[in-house]
């Protein structure tokens, strides 16, 4: 079932601002899919995704090894019969005020503030598809 990213209906948004934990796919220079368990926050307002991260971490790596910094990436969740998937495109913000609003964003959604990371960076999902059955 496909559902506008600018304007889910209550019942996936409601799903996306449970706690749950996601998957972040994203491509590997090779082409092949690298799936990892991530935090990911949705703004429809803005129609992005975000998911905070290590800037050396793999998933971080892959975005930025992509042809201008830039990777095709994939979130999803699931609960029982429930599942939400938000596809788009993705980079990485290194920016104070990016990572601060991801991290209270996340703070919202999980009910917990992560440790402090000076190596904390936040990517970004341009998002360009929703879908599921929440």
């Amino acid at each position: 079932m496909s559902h506008d990213v600018l304007n889910p209906t209550p019942e996936y948004l409601a799903f996306w601002q449970e706690r749950h934990v996601c998957t972040l796919t994203t491509p590997r220079p090779d082409g092949t899919p690298h799936v990892v368990p991530v935090g990911v926050t949705y703004d429809p307002a803005a129609g992005l995704a975000r998911v905070i991260s290590n800037r050396h971490s793999k998933k971080v790596r892959n975005v930025l090894a992509a042809p201008g910094g830039s990777a095709r990436a994939a979130v999803c969740q699931m609960q029982g019969r429930r599942w939400a998937t938000l596809e788009g495109r993705a980079v990485v913000r290194t920016d104070e005020a990016s990572v601060a609003d991801a991290v209270a964003r996340y703070a919202e959604r999980y009910g917990r503030t992560p440790s402090p990371n000076p190596d904390r960076v936040v990517l970004e999902i341009t998002l360009d598809r929703a879908m599921g059955r929440a």
